[in-house]
């Protein structure tokens, strides 16, 4: 709108402008070397004007011839652009398929057409890269390290490389480098990885609150990374400096409230300082979020003065919290246990341990029950509680990066932080069995002592069904009686050294044929 204003503007001055001449024609008169011409101002005004043009169509026909040489030139230099650019698009590509041969004919191309452009060097890195040609990656990364364009990316490069080939110190150089031009993630990432990987906790924290700030971690995963290294510092000043340690444990559970380790150590301290109430609270806290063991012990053990009887009303207390949760059950079984109440362990026990109870009973509740029936004194049914367990789920555990422990880590072996979760193993579904060796002829084999029965002295099937059956009257033959009296005795189609519902190893071939040889018997 604004334009056409503007141009019906000017078409409006010029005619004006020639409406004032038509009204006011003038006289123009010019003399030259004695010649006098005269002439109307119209038409010395389209004089002027054609003079222009003209000058104006020389002067452009003479600019050109004298330029025709750096047209010329330019015209080079955009082909040579064009053709550079079109061998750089076809060397990512060639990277991208896994074509090294023609992902290293294109960078030479481009090289050759483009030169010291910044893609031209990452494409000879990528290619020596995917060529294995690691002394000319480096070499096209340290080249990058001469621009300030460049110059992160050619640090990410030698960093990768350095990881690649193991040399761990020269890889955190490189990201600390990185780390300090530039607030990148890959780099305080790599930094805090190490800091981790190394048990440095304080460098570790420093890393978090700078990455942090510089934004390239959120503010919940901050808040949760920070709470467990400074639960990882409480745990090494817990001996030497408690007051430390319990203001560290506390700042951890104000950023991270269901973080248990900060929770048990914080009320462990709590309580050797006199305050058990608060301490009691901080647990209760905590187990209502997940109960777990380590929760348990400290708030057990709260009072060094405290009874059996005693630990076992607050075992039952701190149940009340969470009952429906199998760490209830343990807790209250193992502290009754150590009471010496026999049946209140068994009660406590029994939704874990019955015939219609929703899952197995897991590894530590077997065990619980063996120590039970120990001390009743009922060692067969402690032996068999013995043999469940070695074969019952596995209990809640910390589990990070494929790897089972007991203990709680800030860290992964790997280096990342807040990796251990508590959880239930994945289990196995097969395991390789080693049966042992069979006992020498001359040796007498010893009574059993465990609920596993031995392993019988491998036969082929023939032999055994060919045996006569053993009875009272008429004696068995030598072979039929050597597998017979490696063969545990036998209760209603099971073994009596170990429960009815324990079907043994399954690739025993020996166990097979002493099945069929006891049948017929």
């Amino acid at each position: 709108m604004v334009r056409l204003l503007i141009f019906l503007l000017v078409v409006g001055l010029a005619a004006w402008g020639l409406a004032l001449l038509a009204e006011h024609p003038g006289q123009v008169v010019m003399t030259w070397q004695g010649v006098q011409v005269e002439v109307s101002l119209t038409v010395a005004l389209l004089g002027v004007v054609a003079l222009a043009i003209f000058v104006a169509i020389g002067w452009g026909i003479v600019r050109f011839v004298f330029r025709i040489p750096s047209l010329v030139a330019l015209a080079n230099r955009a082909w040579r652009r064009e053709r550079g650019f079109a061998a750089l698009s076809r060397g990512m590509i060639a990277v991208g398929s896994g074509d090294v041969r023609a992902a290293r004919r294109h960078a030479g191309e481009a090289h050759k057409f483009l030169g010291a452009e910044p893609l031209t060097k990452l494409l000879r890195a990528q290619a020596a890269q995917l060529a294995g040609d690691r002394p000319a990656a480096v070499a096209a990364f340290n080249e990058m390290l001469d621009k300030d364009e460049t110059h992160a990316l050619g640090l990410r490069g030698l960093h990768v490389e350095a990881r690649r080939s193991g040399d761990h110190d020269a890889a955190l150089d490189y990201a600390a480098r990185a780390h300090r031009h530039k607030a990148l993630p890959w780099a305080g990432q790599a930094v805090l990885d190490d800091r981790a990987a190394h048990s440095d906790w304080s460098g570790a924290l420093a890393a978090v609150e700078t990455n942090s700030s510089a934004g390239l971690i959120d503010k919940p995963t901050a808040n949760r990374w920070r709470a467990v290294l400074k639960t990882a510092i409480a745990l090494e000043k817990a001996e030497r400096e408690p007051q430390t340690a319990l203001a560290l444990a506390q700042e951890a559970l104000k950023l991270a409230p269901g973080l248990e380790p900060a929770a048990a150590l914080a009320g462990r301290l709590t309580g050797a300082n006199g305050d058990h109430r608060r301490a009691a609270k901080i647990i209760e806290a905590a187990w209502e979020r997940t109960p777990h063991p380590d929760l348990a012990a400290a708030y057990l053990r709260l009072r060094h003065g405290d009874s059996a009887l005693d630990r076992l009303a607050k075992a039952r207390a701190l149940a009340r919290i969470a009952p429906r949760d199998s760490e209830s059950a343990l807790t209250v079984g193992r502290a009754a246990l150590e009471a010496r109440d026999l049946a209140a362990a068994r009660t406590a026990l029994a939704p874990l341990v019955a015939s219609d109870a929703p899952a197995r009973p897991s590894i530590r509740a077997c065990l619980l029950m063996a120590d039970i029936a120990e001390a009743e004194g009922d060692s067969g049914l402690a032996r068999e509680w013995l043999s469940r367990a070695a074969r019952a789920p596995r209990d809640r555990a910390w589990v990070a990066d494929s790897i089972v422990s007991d203990r709680w880590a800030p860290a992964s072996p790997a280096g990342k932080i807040d990796a251990f979760v508590w959880r239930t193993p994945d289990e196995r579904l097969s395991a390789p069995y080693e049966p042992p060796a069979p006992p020498r002829p001359a040796e007498v084999a010893p009574p059993p002592t465990s609920p596993t029965p031995p392993v019988l002295e491998a036969r082929p099937v023939e032999m055994i069904e060919a045996a006569p059956a053993a009875s009272e009257s008429t004696p068995a033959p030598a072979p039929a009686r050597t597998v017979a009296s490696a063969a545990p005795p036998r209760v209603n189609g099971f073994d009596a050294l170990k429960p009815p519902d324990d079907p043994g190893p399954h690739d025993a071939p020996a166990r097979k044929g002493a099945y069929r040889f006891f049948s017929q018997g």
